[in-house]
């Protein structure tokens, strides 16, 4: 049996289930593509970050379109002068529109996984009333296509909601975890940029400049940030 068969067996219930198959098959492409830790949270940004701040060449702009992790670290340095307080804190709120930008489309996969099965029931359910009622009515054995219809029409949508759900289940999943590893991982380099912006001893500056911005009347590079 070819996939237009199946689809044929099944009946309608099979254009619902194939379009939950579809969306699946396109969510779970684009999260992995976009959930890839070296793009959101890259190793070793933290500590460059604070070799820079070291030598005062931190561009923030730079900064925040490097990565995920970087604009939620430039968030916090941005308010450095505020305090520590606040640096965690803006650091939080970034960090929490990121986690949320990482759980994206993952609702919609976990639905699926969920009603496919059901979807597939309910035509398990619709096919079985289907040879029961060819039985009550009486002439079951001269309607031995309309009972074979039914059964396969019951057997097929369970084994399609069922195919369709158990992949989605275990993507979902996967990328539950992989949210919670890229998150661990952002804020362990998150406090590590803060424990060292408090033990610094010194005025911290940090540049903002935009590639193609013009170079002050004073000579200066580009507007600075200095913590007080």
């Amino acid at each position: 049996m070819d996939m237009m068969d199946a689809l044929i067996a099944g009946g309608w219930l099979m254009i619902p289930l194939l379009g939950c198959s579809l969306l699946a098959t396109v969510i779970i492409i684009e999260r992995l593509w976009t959930l890839r830790a070296k793009r959101i949270a890259p190793y070793g940004l933290g500590q460059e970050v604070c070799t820079l701040m070291t030598r005062g060449q931190v561009n923030l702009h730079w900064l925040e379109g490097h990565s995920p992790l970087g604009g939620v670290l430039a968030t916090g340095l941005r308010n450095a002068r505020l305090g520590h307080e606040q640096v965690r804190a803006r650091l939080q709120e970034a960090g929490t529109a990121v986690i949320h930008d990482m759980e994206r489309f993952l609702s919609p996969l976990g639905t699926i996984a969920a009603i496919t099965p059901l979807i597939g029931l309910l035509g398990t359910v619709m096919g079985m009333i289907e040879v029961f009622s060819v039985i009550v009515a009486g002439d079951g054995a001269g309607r031995t296509a309309d009972l074979a219809g039914g059964i396969s029409r019951a057997l097929m949508t369970t084994a399609a909601g069922l195919t369709v759900a158990i992949p989605a289940l275990m993507f979902h999943r996967y990328f539950q975890r992989r949210v919670e590893d890229i998150t661990v991982r952002m804020e362990e380099q998150a406090s590590q940029v803060v424990e060292f912006l408090a033990h610094y001893p010194g005025d911290l500056r940090f540049n903002d400049q935009q590639e193609g911005e013009r170079i002050g009347a004073d000579g200066r590079i580009a507007p600075e940030v200095k913590r007080t």
